[in-house]
C-alpha cells in the first residue's frame, strides 16, 4: 500500500490504497510536507472526457429504493473519505484512495445516450436516480454541465427523475427543476452528514459546507421542489451526537422527509477510513472502530442485505429510535412524494405514430 502519514491538503483520503485486483504494491516516493505537517505535494484533479457506451445502470440490491440510476462522472472530487463508491475505481486499475477524488472520467455524451434510450419503442418509463454512486453536482459540473443537459432530456420527455447530492450547485438548475416539479416529475435528496463546518472540511473536503446545503434545501423548497434529506453516513462517536440537531435544521429549512444510513466501509474504504481516523481523531480511533464492529457483527463492515444500511445490536437500535423520534417531533416523513410515470412521451412522435 502507498502509505502517507499526514493528510493531503484539500483531500479526504490520506493515501492511495492498494488496488485489490493488482499483484503489485505501490509506495509513495515523493512528499512535500508543509508547516503544519500536511502533505502539500501536487494532488491536482484531472477530468478525462469519455464517450460512454451506455448510461442507465440497474440496481439489484433490495436495500436501495430504486432500480435505475445515472452517474455522469466516475470518481468524485468531493473527496468524502467514507464514500462507498470508492472501490469502483479499482475496476479502472486505479486506487480507491486519492485516485478516486483526483482522476475523474466524465461521460460527455450522457444526455445523448439518455435520449436514445427514451426513443426506443420498448422503453418503459421508471424513476431514474441521478447521483446514486457519485455526486452529479461535483465541481467539474460547473463547466461540463452534463447533469443540466440530462435534466433537459428528462424535461423534454416528461420523465421522472430523483437527484441525490451534497452540493449547493443544485440551486443553479432550479429553473428546470421547478418546471419538472410542477408536473410531479422530480424530487431532490440533499445529503447532510454534519453541521460542523470544521469536521466537514476534513471528512468531505470539497463538498459544499453544511450551511450551503441548508440554503439549498431552503431555496429548493421555496421553488416548490420536493426535498428530502439523507443523514448519511452516521458515524459513531464522530457525528452521531448531531442526529437530532441535523433533523431539526433540515426540517426548519423546509425538508419534508429524511432517512439515515450507518457508515459503510466496503473493501478499501475500511483502510482509508481507519487512516483518516488515526490522522484526525487518534484518541477516538479505536473507540469508533469498536462501536462499528458492535453494529457489524464483530467486523468493520457487514454487507448483508437488510442490515448493511443500519447495522444491528443495541447501539444500532438506539440510533434508529433516536432518528425516528426526531423525525416525528419535527413532522418529517408524514407524506410520501410519488413521481409520475404516466406523462412520459416522445416529443416528435405524433398521436398517429405513437400507435405503432
Amino acid at each position: 500500500m502507498s502509505h502517507i502519514t499526514a493528510g493531503v491538503k484539500g483531500r479526504g483520503a490520506c493515501s492511495n490504497e492498494k488496488v485489490r485486483f493488482e499483484q503489485w504494491q505501490r509506495e509513495a516516493v515523493h512528499e512535500d510536507v508543509g508547516d503544519e505537517g500536511e502533505v502539500v505535494a501536487p494532488a491536482k484533479t484531472s477530468v478525462v472526457i469519455q464517450t460512454a457506451k451506455s448510461i442507465i445502470s440497474r440496481n439489484r440490491s433490495p436495500d436501495v429504493p430504486f432500480d435505475a440510476s445515472i452517474n455522469p462522472i466516475q470518481g468524485c472530487e468531493h473527496g468524502c473519505v467514507y464514500c462507498f463508491a470508492r472501490p469502483t475505481h479499482a475496476y479502472l486499475g486505479l486506487s480507491p484512495g486519492l485516485d478516486f477524488e483526483t482522476k475523474l472520467f466524465a461521460k460527455q455524451n450522457a444526455a445523448e445516450l439518455l435520449r436514445a434510450e427514451f426513443e426506443k419503442r420498448s422503453y418503459v418509463p421508471e424513476v431514474i436516480t441521478v447521483g446514486a454512486n457519485t455526486d452529479p453536482y461535483q465541481p467539474a459540473e460547473k463547466t461540463l454541465q452534463i447533469t443540466r443537459a440530462l435534466l433537459g432530456v428528462f424535461e423534454d420527455y416528461n420523465h421522472p427523475v430523483s437527484i441525490i447530492t451534497k452540493s449547493g450547485l443544485v440551486m443553479r438548475d432550479i429553473d428546470i427543476l421547478s418546471r419538472l416539479a410542477e408536473k410531479q416529475l422530480v424530487k431532490v435528496h440533499v445529503s447532510v452528514t454534519s453541521l460542523d463546518a470544521k469536521l466537514s472540511r476534513t471528512l468531505e473536503p470539497r463538498a459544499s459546507a453544511p450551511r450551503r446545503r441548508l440554503l439549498a434545501i431552503e431555496r429548493l423548497t421555496d421553488a416548490q421542489i420536493p426535498v428530502g434529506v439523507l443523514v448519511a453516513p452516521v458515524i459513531p462517536a464522530i457525528t452521531d451526537h448531531e442526529l437530532e440537531s441535523i433533523v431539526r435544521a433540515v426540517a426548519t429549512a423546509g425538508a419534508k422527509s429524511a432517512g439515515y444510513v450507518l457508515l459503510r466501509l466496503p473493501h478499501e474504504v475500511a483502510g482509508l477510513f481507519t487512516e483518516w481516523l488515526d490522522e484526525h481523531y487518534p484518541l477516538k480511533s479505536k473507540h469508533v472502530q469498536t462501536l462499528l464492529s458492535q453494529m457489524r457483527g464483530g467486523a468493520l463492515y457487514d454487507a448483508k442485505f437488510g442490515e448493511r444500511m443500519s447495522g444491528t445490536g443495541p447501539y444500532a437500535d438506539l440510533l434508529r429510535d433516536r432518528f425516528r423520534l426526531a423525525c416525528k417531533k419535527h413532522q418529517l416523513n408524514l407524506q410520501r412524494v410519488s413521481l409520475r410515470t404516466d406523462l412520459f412521451k416522445v416529443p416528435h412522435r405524433g398521436p398517429q405514430l405513437a400507435l405503432f
